[in-house]
């Protein structure tokens, strides 16, 4: 076995910050990159418009030019998620009853705020906020670690020197511009008096996400060379899921007739896009899925690419023959001598660079992946008569339908039904276990599943 030594392991860690900050899926860099490689990186650095796009949808937090720090710390406890403060903490200058006081509590109590005076009002200075963020990133013990050597070569790369700033504030610093947390970009931006510009607000709370693992989560980019490997390997590593307290409940729909079919997925793979750019299109063949990479590549449209596994389940009728089992499918036989069977698919979310990337979608597959005959040429590998993939909100030509939804941890069911069936389906599940809670939201599906939801075949 090998043992890495303190200073080995300290560059490890902070190379996989690094990476994750990057975007990469990958855990370690090359140590030289390439400039064909390099050139990937900068075009995949995610810019301060794209974490404020982020931080509108999801938190509804809109930071304002000449922003104040008391506001940078609202917008932090907000996209942190942090919990109330178990105990009250008295500031100098912030008073109980003051809108903000929650927040920083909070904050204080989770080891960001680790002063009594939070001076709120005054204008952020862009040196205070990369120490907040390196201390809401969890990299403060990191920063500590820094020998006066390794933080003034850090430092020198915004033209600083730790004598200026004090021990542990140049150590944060140091912290944040080797793991990446400070962007290359900003480095202008850092100086004694400087104040913080809303893009570096922006960019450390996006980037303190990232590291939390609160960001976007994705295989990589369609443009990506290795995009068709990461999938290949994702799709080879997901099992059949398995959860049998939500299977209790939507076997025994399937079994009722309540539903013709359910999926299971895990919260654990959700992508996290932002819903105005991204939709969910799904299969079961591997081979469909490289195809509609290469498919999208081919019309030049740029995609985030995550993937959601996903098991699908219906009746398997038993004059239909032996059923039979393999690593993508497994059956149970029910009392009327049918079987539910259990599907290995997935689900590709995608995030478009733009909404018109989002709007052209439908017709691309509509003529290269929508089956409309038999032997029909000119499609991609495995196409389907009714394609499924849909938006959390609202496109043109596409069809509303609502999700019927039951969790147990980090695994749910749903089954997809047409709205006017929807209190029927959510009273059926309710009928076989009283206790569950069904979560019912309608979103935007293609016009052929809504047919085949409607009882037409194509």
């Amino acid at each position: 076995m090998n043992v890495l030594s303190i200073d080995s392991r300290k560059i490890l860690l902070a190379a996989l910050v690094a990476a994750a900050l990057a975007g990469s899926s990958h855990a370690l860099a090359a140590p030289a990159a390439t400039p064909a490689a390099a050139a990937r990186t900068a075009a995949h650095d995610v810019p301060a418009s794209e974490y404020a796009l982020f931080l509108k949808d999801k938190f509804a937090i809109a930071l304002t030019a000449g922003i104040s720090k008391g506001e940078f710390l609202s917008a932090f406890a907000d996209a942190l998620k942090a919990p109330p403060a178990e105990a009250p903490h008295t500031f100098t200058d912030l008073r109980s009853d003051d809108p903000l006081y929650a927040d920083a509590a909070s904050l204080y109590a989770l080891g960001v705020i680790t002063s009594d005076a939070v001076n709120a009002g005054q204008r952020l200075s862009a040196i205070n906020a990369v120490q907040i963020a390196v201390k809401a990133a969890g990299l403060k013990e990191l920063a500590y670690t820094y020998p006066a050597a390794k933080t003034a070569a850090a430092l020198a790369k915004v033209n600083l020197k730790p004598a200026s700033l004090g021990t542990a504030a140049s150590q944060e610093l140091a912290a944040a511009i080797d793991t990446g947390l400070l962007p290359a970009s900003y480095y202008a931006e850092i100086k004694l008096k400087g104040s913080a510009s809303r893009d570096l607000a922006e960019v450390l709370i996006g980037q303190t996400l990232s590291v939390q693992g609160l960001y976007k989560h994705f295989l990589g980019y369609a443009s990506d060379a290795d995009i068709y490997a990461k999938l290949q390997d994702a799709f080879t590593q997901s099992d059949i899921i398995q959860s049998p307290e939500l299977q209790a409940v939507v076997d025994a729909a399937l079994e009722r007739n309540i539903v013709t079919g359910y999926n299971l997925k895990d919260s654990r793979y959700e992508a996290n896009f932002v819903d105005s750019l991204s939709l969910v299109y799904g299969h079961s063949d591997l081979k469909h899925g490289l195809q509609l990479i290469g498919l999208l590549r081919s019309e030049g449209i740029e995609a985030k690419i995550q993937f959601e596994p996903k098991t699908s389940a219906f009746i398997y009728l038993k004059e239909w023959g032996e059923p039979g089992e393999s690593d993508l499918y497994t059956v149970k036989q029910i009392a009327n001598g049918n079987y539910i069977e259990y599907a290995k698919e997935y689900d590709l979310a995608l995030e478009f660079s733009t909404a018109a990337d989002k709007a052209r979608f439908d017709a691309i597959v509509s003529a290269y992946a929508k089956k409309n005959e038999d032997d029909q040429q000119g499609l991609l590998y495995g196409s389907w008569w009714q394609p499924l993939y849909y938006s959390l909100t609202e496109l043109q030509g596409y069809e509303k339908i609502t999700n019927n939804k039951i969790e147990h941890g980090h695994y749910y069911a749903q089954s997809f039904s047409l709205r006017s069936a929807s209190d029927a389906v959510a009273a059926g599940f309710r009928d076989v276990d009283p206790k569950v809670v069904v979560e019912r939201y309608d979103f935007w599906t293609d016009v052929p599943f809504y047919n085949y939801l409607n009882g037409e075949s194509k």
